[in-house]
């Protein structure tokens, strides 16, 4: 088959804009998944900008009318299911509307992307990639309802995997560590948000611990090696291998989550964040 194209779903920066550009550079036909089109993938060559909202039926099923309209040039032979969004929170303050959007862009959405793909795949004998992170290993306090949202799609591409073992699709993971990309700013400003619009006098347990963590977290981003050309790397090495494995990983942090959460305990795996856990003095100032 000629003029493989794979589907990027959250295209638009980040992991996602690097794989796309990668595999185009790489001869496939991209297409590259975008809540809004902004053109800035017009100057590329093999890349089609394809607006879509992954928890929106409608527009997944408008999306598809699109790259179903192309196969004949461009059959689709690849997914790789990346768009996702962060939501930092200490879980005694989330909003339960905040928590069904995480899962709703995270969860809900690759199934639907995913339903969508499947019969174009299946008939071109292709590969599915499922974006996870080094969360969908060991649960991390304050990226509760992200660390949820990484563990089911761990469940999902297990799954989904096994249920199409004998189909001729492949199903891999690809699970990075940090990789400092936009979403760092965006998380660290949205875990002030969340605090600020708290009305809850339970705050106070949390606030000092969930913005130093959130800042903690961020410096180590910046200070990482691994880039989102490494993912790229890892991406289309997954797409290009004869077999592939089902499961990657990006990024030292990354092993070292999946490492620690097969060796250590639950009691040592929840010791390595007692730092950064509400103190037991703030937790009795609340009830005082």
């Amino acid at each position: 088959m000629s003029n493989k194209s794979i589907l990027v779903t959250g295209g638009s920066s980040g992991l996602g804009h690097a794989a796309a550009r990668k595999l185009a550079n790489s001869g496939f036909y991209v297409f590259a998944t975008v809540r809004e089109i902004h053109g800035i993938f017009d100057k590329m060559q093999n890349i089609e900008e394809l607006k879509i909202d992954v928890t929106n039926d409608q527009s997944v099923k408008e999306a598809f009318h699109q790259i179903e309209s192309r196969q004949e040039d461009y059959p689709l032979w690849g997914l790789v299911n990346n768009a996702g969004i962060c939501i930092p929170s200490p879980l005694e303050l989330l909003e339960p509307a905040e928590f069904r959007r995480q899962l709703d862009t995270n969860v809900v959405g690759q199934l639907l992307v995913t339903q969508a793909a499947l019969p174009l795949i299946r008939s071109n004998k292709g590969r599915i990639i499922n974006v996870t992170s080094g969360l969908g290993s060991i649960a991390v306090p304050y990226l509760g309802a992200y660390s949820i949202a990484q563990f089911a799609k761990m469940a999902f591409t297990d799954a989904l995997r096994r249920e199409l073992k004998h189909s001729g699709v492949s199903v891999s993971v690809v699970q990075p560590g940090a990789i400092y990309t936009p979403i760092w700013e965006k998380i660290l400003a949205a875990g002030q948000d969340i605090l600020n619009q708290s009305v809850s006098e339970k705050r106070k347990i949390y606030a000092k611990s969930f913005l130093e963590f959130l800042k903690v977290s961020e410096e180590g981003a910046r200070l990482t090696m691994t880039t989102e050309n490494d993912f790229a790397e890892v991406v289309l090495n997954a797409l290009n291998a004869d077999i592939p494995a089902t499961h990657y990983y990006v990024g030292n942090d990354a092993k070292d989550f999946i490492d620690k959460s097969h060796t250590l305990t639950a009691a040592e795996i929840d010791s390595l964040f007692d730092a950064h856990s509400p103190t037991s003095r703030e937790f009795e100032d609340y009830l005082a």
